[in-house]
């Protein structure tokens, strides 16, 4: 298939061009290179990329409508993974406007050149966040979200709202993938485990949100390739079960589906930590600190409808995803 990846020099995106290249797909990629973290990683990843005969990567930003129209036109995706978005829930409290224009707008802009150069399928990332305040656990796709408590989780609720009309409207197939604290090699600079790494390392202190009694559903990122290469390849469709009297949130009469991509085993901030010591060999100087804007206490993944849907269930221990994490993490930076 020839498939567009946005966010293509993102850390899963970037994963997702390997595995996709690997099996024989032809990729085009593109980004918009911000400086929302060190932009330097986000070259680094390319640099991963370049050398695949059958990947190219364009500059391009979600947000320019004019010039993603012009690419669809001239390439005839068959099949789109958007993964380009503003990402973080702390950063959306201080720089609002940032997500309306990627996550809304970029979002309206995909869609638009969805419908005006017919796909596939569209698969896109939407988040655990948007379970926002729910407080049953597991989190399930049957569950309202309706609550979101960060700025980023709304706009990630959005998109599937505005996935879902354009499923219905104009019969694309759209899938929501809701990710779930994904980690691993080439993760992103701004979340916990890289930052407690890097801090670690450099015999700093980290800081330890709610005493460390947060619960997270970490996902290793070769789970999450699984996941959306799988959803990719079979196409949502029109659930024949639907009933309009009692509305499933995750699936439709129209071709659309939502999904977790999740771990399904919660583990504990603190126990997190202590995985991360023992890799590194370093214990941690921590600076226990209040719950922050934004933040939710625990996040645990029903994956029972991925499992159904495609087969895949994310599986990798913490043990080994962040070992094969902090094995990177000192390659990559001794080299730089």
């Amino acid at each position: 298939m020839k498939v567009l990846v946005t966010g293509a020099a993102g850390f899963i995106g970037m994963h997702v061009v390997q595995r996709l290249v690997a099996r024989g797909d032809s990729v085009v990629g593109i980004d918009n290179l911000n400086a929302y973290y060190d932009p330097s990683l986000k070259q680094a990843r390319l640099a991963e990329l370049v050398g695949l005969s059958a990947f190219r990567f364009e500059p391009l930003d979600i947000v320019d409508g004019a010039a993603l129209e012009a690419l669809f036109a001239r390439e005839k995706f068959d099949r789109v993974v958007h993964l380009a978005a503003q990402a973080g829930v702390r950063y959306s409290i201080e720089n609002p406007l940032a997500y309306g224009d990627s996550n809304l707008a970029g979002f309206l802009n995909v869609l638009e050149a969805c419908r005006r150069h017919p796909v596939e399928h569209l698969v896109y990332a939407s988040s655990s966040s948007v379970y926002g305040g729910n407080e049953k656990m597991p989190f399930s796709e049957a569950d309202s979200v309706d609550h979101p408590v960060s700025l980023y989780a709304a706009t990630k609720k959005a998109n599937e709202l505005m996935a879902h009309t354009y499923s219905h409207l104009y019969g694309i197939p759209t899938t929501g993938l809701r990710f779930f604290t994904v980690y691993g090699p080439w993760g992103r600079p701004d979340m916990a485990y890289f930052s407690f790494t890097r801090d670690i390392l450099a015999g700093k202190p980290i800081d330890v949100f709610n005493d460390g009694n947060m619960m997270r559903d970490f996902t290793y990122i070769d789970d999450i390739v699984d996941g959306v290469v799988a959803v990719l390849d079979k196409p949502a469709t029109p659930d024949p079960a639907f009933d309009a009297l009692a509305p499933h949130p995750g699936r439709s009469r129209a071709p659309y589906r939502v999904f977790n991509i999740g771990n399904q085993d919660p583990v504990r901030l603190g126990s997190f930590i202590e995985t991360i010591e023992r890799a590194l060999g370093v214990e941690a100087i921590k600076v226990f600190k209040p719950m922050q804007p934004g933040d939710v206490v625990a996040t645990h993944a029903d994956v029972s409808a991925l499992r159904e849907w495609t087969g895949v269930s994310p599986h990798t221990p913490l043990t080994v995803g962040i070992g094969q994490f902090v094995d990177w993490f000192k390659r990559y930076y001794s080299r730089a």
